[in-house]
């Protein structure tokens, strides 16, 4: 039976590692898959999945324009594929999500979507938010913070290495910007004045 799947996690948690190795379990298998990635995030590449321990892939990219049901559904008259991989989930429209719905509950495709859950400022995406709400299956992809700690949480430091605390919610980048942490220590990175009580 299909279903749409959201996995999220924090930055450096390694989505992208687990969504290419269950790619590869499909292929394994004889059957093929679907990748796509957000058009907006090419740090690998555009059109390219990619993990921080060296594997990667071809993908085909969305925008928030795309209208994703009808995107698989016209690769699907050209190319037979088992089930569908999302990277970047988190840069999907809610709109996009309940296309993704009529994908899993029309075309009965699963639909595999890796993302993140919430952005520098602890605030949901709207891509994710719509996913933990249609998801049929949502797994955490752990991480841990430098305490050892699970990290939950994500800060972005700017170039001269301060915690931002405002701007805007996307912005592309990896280690050098982003880094994962417990809630504790989110809070004290971002100078709440409650986390040393």
């Amino acid at each position: 039976m299909a279903k749409l799947y959201f996995h999220y996690s924090t930055m450096n948690a390694g989505k992208s590692t687990v969504l290419l190795q269950a790619s590869y379990n499909y292929q394994e298998r004889g059957m093929q898959t679907y990748l796509l990635t957000a058009a907006i995030d090419g740090r690998a590449g555009q059109g390219r999945i990619a993990s921080r321990i060296g594997i990667g892939a071809d993908a085909d990219t969305f925008t928030t324009k795309d209208d994703l049901c009808e995107k698989i559904r016209i690769r699907k008259k050209t190319h037979d594929f088992a089930c569908v991989f999302i990277d970047e989930a988190q840069f999907l429209q809610p709109e996009q999500v309940w296309q993704l719905a009529r994908v899993v509950d029309d075309l009965k495709i699963p639909v595999m979507c890796y993302g993140l859950r919430v952005d520098f400022l602890g605030q949901l995406f709207p891509g994710s938010a719509a996913l933990l709400a249609l998801a049929d299956e949502m797994r955490e992809v752990r991480t841990i913070c430098h305490c050892g700690k699970k990290a939950t949480m994500v800060i972005r430091k700017a170039a001269d290495g301060t915690v931002q605390t405002s701007g805007d919610q996307v912005q592309i980048g990896g280690n050098e910007t982003y880094i994962s942490l417990c809630r504790k220590h989110f809070r004290e990175a971002i100078g709440d004045p409650k986390a040393h009580s």
